[in-house]
């Protein structure tokens, strides 16, 4: 197997077109955070540093792309932070070496956060696990709604309950796809900031490159990628606003916020519905909500895929510092201490957000 590796911007149109060929196989099928245009939105915003494509080739035909963030060091997902999904873009079932696509890389560790089970070449070095929660609807909205139903989850009547409470008590909701209001772009950005302060979180918007990846992708106009802001008015007031990543089939579910003072009409979820209906006259079949164990995603989800984090590394520092990291949290979860188990992980994930805000 032959590894070269290219920035995105120096990819041919040639490239381009294979890479987009390969997109249509396996769990990332048609995910944006997988699509040639992120790399290269990613790349753009980050000024052009780091961004990095091993392109994978065998007997003069490409096989695989992997994009990736390169430090001195360590390689982690294209975009870091702000990436659900990472690995290799490749033909079903390619048989490759992990730690040759470091190796070629120039660094010492790959860490993956969410990477997808099913590719087998990073499967030995998975230390861990969890879901990505699908929306699966080729049918249509009613079609979707009454295998809910038929499943015996209620969420779906309840969010109707919902919608007409809203009507009697404030006003019409107004739902809008494909929003182009700079004003609520802003609100929900501000709104998102404003949650991370109230509940502790790292502001992820604060690292200055995350910040014109969203409005680059608000501007862009390309088919088959970009970001679209989908809102919900209660009368002239918003009330909720989601900023997602689309493929060409795919709307990958990203920025989600909701004004506070409207929180017992549960708007964010009233979005998620109007969106599911929405698309019954798209191209769109899948809503993915990324992973992340929340009610609501369980509740609306009809499809899973699992994914895993875990680190590729050759012999070096880097990689026994990793080992150990991960010795330790694993030694501590082992531990019947309930919180405190679970405080080592929540430090290397911290650590993780952090590394890939820079």
């Amino acid at each position: 197997m032959d590894i070269d590796v290219l920035r995105p911007r120096e990819l041919s149109p040639a490239l381009q077109a294979r890479w987009l060929e390969l997109h249509q196989f396996g769990d990332a099928a048609g995910s944006p955070f997988l699509s040639p245009c992120w790399a290269r939105s990613v790349e753009l915003a980050r000024g052009g540093r780091d961004v990095r494509v091993a392109v994978l080739s065998e007997g003069g035909e490409v096989r695989g792309f992997m994009p990736v963030s390169t430090g001195k060091a360590v390689a982690i997902a294209a975009g870091g932070a702000m990436s659900d999904y990472e690995g290799m873009v490749a033909e079903p079932g390619l048989a490759f070496d992990a730690q040759a696509v470091v190796r070629a890389l120039g660094v010492s560790r790959y860490d993956f956060s969410h990477a997808f089970q099913s590719e087998a070449a990073f499967a030995p070095y998975a230390r861990g696990e969890c879901l990505s929660w699908l929306v699966d609807a080729p049918d249509g909205y009613e079609a979707y709604a009454a295998q809910r139903r038929a499943a015996g989850v209620s969420a779906l009547k309840e969010f109707d309950r919902k919608r007409r409470k809203v009507e009697r008590e404030v006003a019409e909701p107004v739902f809008t796809a494909w929003s182009t209001s700079r004003a609520d772009f802003e609100r929900l950005f501000e709104l998102k900031r404003d949650q991370y302060r109230a509940t502790g979180q790292t502001d992820i918007f604060a690292a200055g490159w995350t910040l014109r990846l969203v409005e680059d992708l608000f501007a862009l106009k390309v088919p088959g990628f970009g970001g679209a802001l989908f809102t919900l008015h209660f009368g002239d007031q918003l009330a909720a606003a989601q900023f997602h990543l689309m493929g060409e089939r795919v709307i990958h579910a990203w920025m989600i916020a909701h004004d506070p003072a409207f929180e017992r009409y549960s708007p964010g979820l009233l979005l998620f519905q109007d969106i599911l209906r929405w698309m019954d006259d798209q191209p769109y079949e899948r809503l993915d909500l990324g992973y992340g164990d929340y009610r609501f995603k369980s509740e609306l989800s009809n499809a899973q895929v699992r994914l895993v984090h875990g680190f590729v590394g050759l012999p070096s520092a880097a990689a026994l510092v990793r080992e150990a990291a991960y010795g330790l949290r694993q030694a501590a979860e082992a531990l019947p201490l309930g919180r405190v188990s679970e405080l080592p992980g929540k430090a290397m994930r911290r650590l993780d957000l952090l590394r890939g805000l820079r």
